[in-house]
């Protein structure tokens, strides 16, 4: 009876563990952003949202045509980013930097998050 319990107990865990496996791996899809283009910000720190399961930093920049848009750029998780050198104090509001994203598809204000640099040459990557 032993046997025949375990004969079907291991197929079962060895497929609920596979399908809980793959959905936490396609819980974020990048199609949003466009990875073909990349692009330079210069702005200031609005603020720094160091936060699960996305760290958010939200950046105003001067466009070409004098107006300040705000920007919101998605990045890592913090625990991603914590073994990247980042902490929860890395970028403080008011911060001068330049960050490249990957844009929105959507020509909307916001990206995803390759690099950032501060005003004194720290460089965080992604």
């Amino acid at each position: 009876m032993r046997s025949r319990i375990h004969r079907f107990t291991l197929p079962l865990a060895l497929t609920a563990a596979s399908l809980t496996g793959a959905s936490a791996l396609a819980h974020h899809s990048f199609a949003m952003f466009d990875q073909s283009k990349e692009l330079e910000l210069h702005g200031a720190v609005r603020e720094f949202q160091w936060t699960n399961p996305h760290v958010w930093i939200e950046i105003q920049v001067r466009e070409a045509d004098g107006q300040s848009r705000q920007w919101s750029i998605e990045a890592s998780s913090p625990n991603n980013l914590r073994r990247r050198g980042w902490t929860a104090t890395s970028l403080k509001p008011g911060d001068a930097v330049t960050a490249w994203i990957h844009p929105l598809r959507s020509g909307s204000p916001g990206g995803s998050l390759l690099q950032i640099t501060t005003a004194n040459g720290t460089q965080l990557v992604n």
